[in-house]
């Protein structure tokens, strides 16, 4: 159970990653200083792509996590077994780094791809109770 929980707190970090590549370098630059005061503001302002798509990922991952949370919590509720719950999770990460990395290097098709599949194992975490 432990793993679990380390899986579920690694997922709730993606979304802080993606903020984290959405605001590299910015906090040294001079002409494009990120400002916490204004932060949504300063965003808004970007006109680095990579810097914008980093954004995009960031909220992606925020809206992914409640469907995670909630089909983790229920495999739980209704004792799926441990490792097939751990080995989704797992999947389920993995995807979503390769996805963070489409998203910020232009992968658009092969982004799309992995989010559909990372879609199906959570949809598959969802389901895990009924299959062991």
């Amino acid at each position: 159970m432990l793993l679990t929980a380390i899986l579920l707190l690694i997922a709730s970090q993606l979304p802080i990653v993606a903020a984290g590549m959405a605001k590299s370098g910015a906090f040294r630059s001079k002409e494009n200083r990120y400002d916490n005061h204004e932060p949504r503001l300063w965003m808004e302002r970007q006109t680095d792509p990579r810097r914008r798509r980093a954004n995009a990922a960031q909220a992606n991952s925020f809206e992914a996590l409640p469907f995670l949370f909630a089909a983790a919590l229920f495999a739980l509720y209704l004792k799926a077994p441990l490792g097939l719950i751990n080995g989704l999770l797992i999947a389920w990460l993995v995807l979503r780094a390769v996805y963070l990395w489409c998203y910020l290097n232009d992968q658009a098709s092969l982004r799309s791809l992995v989010w559909s599949v990372a879609l199906l194992v959570n949809i598959a975490l969802l389901f895990a109770p009924f299959y062991g």
